[in-house]
């Protein structure tokens, strides 16, 4: 396996490719066929990524945030138990805008539950005081890499017949107790965007080990259409004229299809995730090494086996620290840095929109918001990126 093409625009950049000559091969061998929508290498992609975290059904679309949209419409569209506008959903105050714009958009009423400090992660805590007679479902995120408290919630959404949507987009490859993040929830959601674990420029996928979920998630990906629907689907009947079946249309859908192109590409980025993760964790190692233990610094107190794409560091409060002396550090050493994961939730205009309340304080959260932020880490050796922004930290916080 060829290693990861290392091009770094400044000395320690917030994302790098995984990419190899594998890829372009790949990208060649699409061109050459001429087939570039959905086709037999998305098929395959789907079938394999599923393989690898142990789950019946995948099915990919064009990105993470697609994911999302297609995993709510599916819940919305069961048979039985149907998520219905004016649901709760317990989600936590700290993720990516599209984890909760698909609820927002059918309807769903949100609850934001807190995050812990140290992991970043909801406070599990606080899962019975937000539940009420209308929540039925829960939204789990494990924020950049870190698993969330998955176990925990899988036992408390079983307890109170929820369901578990979990968006890991941040945390491929992560494992809590032996299992894999991304396998925890009724619909599984995962990233392949330019920073994360595997890409495939854009794109991403849905697992789930439900039938008729998947086939939901199948005909929503295209239109409503029924023409990625097996004749045994649970979904419909299917009538005598094959002129009319060609182009039936059951669900009220989008067009959130990837391209051939990103199946091909995720195929040969699948073979390499477990040597990508590895080194990623060897980064890590000397992150922890160096940070681990000073009070300045809170960072992800690691649940299971983190396979981080980045590194979180939340100024400690208690010592009155200066963030923008940081950040003008931190730019003058050529280091990236942006906020975590979007920051707060809470804190974005686009809030007005919304049906939700909050569940007790948000602390901690707003604490992440305004003193914390993430540098990179990438599948190669940044020991001396990781070295440099020490010393950076060591000279700029008191």
């Amino acid at each position: 396996m060829a290693e990861a093409t290392e091009v770094l625009r400044m000395f320690y950049e917030l994302a790098a490719s995984t990419w190899g000559p594998e890829e372009i091969a790949a990208i060649e061998r699409v061109v050459a066929s001429g087939r570039f929508t959905m086709g037999e290498q998305v098929a395959a992609f789907e079938r394999e990524f599923a393989d690898y975290f142990g789950v019946r059904h995948g099915i990919m679309v064009n990105s993470g945030s697609s994911a999302n949209l297609v995993a709510v419409a599916a819940l919305a569209y069961k048979a039985e138990r149907p998520l219905q506008r004016g649901d709760e959903v317990i989600v936590p105050a700290i993720s990516w805008a599209t984890t909760y714009h698909p609820l927002q958009q059918y309807g769903l009423k949100l609850r934001f539950v807190d995050v812990e400090l140290d992991t970043l992660n909801i406070d599990t805590a606080k899962l019975e005081q937000a539940l009420t007679p209308r929540t039925r479902a829960i939204v789990p995120v494990s924020i950049l890499g870190n698993p969330a408290a998955l176990d925990v919630i899988r036992a408390f959404a079983d307890a109170h017949s929820l369901y578990v949507l979990e968006d890991n987009c941040e945390s491929m490859d992560a494992e809590l107790n032996g299992k894999k993040a991304g396998t925890f929830g009724d619909l599984n959601t995962f990233s392949f965007f330019f920073s994360h674990h595997i890409s495939t420029m854009e794109g991403g996928m849905v697992l789930t080990d439900d039938l008729e979920l998947a086939h939901l998630c199948r005909a929503m990906r295209a239109h409503g259409w029924t023409r990625d629907l097996p004749a045994d689907t649970p979904l419909y009947r299917r009538g005598s004229s094959d002129h009319f079946e060609a182009y039936r249309f059951i669900l009220p859908g989008y067009n959130v299809r990837p391209l051939e192109l990103e199946g091909a590409i995720g195929r040969e980025q699948l073979k390499k995730l477990p040597a990508l993760t590895a080194a990623r964790r060897k980064n890590m190692a000397l992150f922890q090494e160096l940070f681990a233990g000073d009070e300045r610094f809170i960072i992800q107190r690691e649940n299971g086996a983190s396979s981080c794409f980045s590194f979180t560091i939340v100024l400690n409060p208690v010592r009155n620290p200066d963030r923008e002396k940081v950040f003008a550090a931190l730019k003058e050493a050529d280091i990236g840095f942006r906020i975590i994961t979007g920051g707060c939730f809470l804190r974005h205009d686009v809030l007005k929109y919304y049906d939700y309340d909050t569940v007790g304080e948000i602390k901690n959260a707003y604490t992440a918001h305004d003193l914390g932020f993430f540098v990179g880490n990438h599948p190669f050796d940044l020991t001396p990126q990781i070295e440099r922004l020490r010393a950076v930290l060591d000279r700029v916080c008191s």
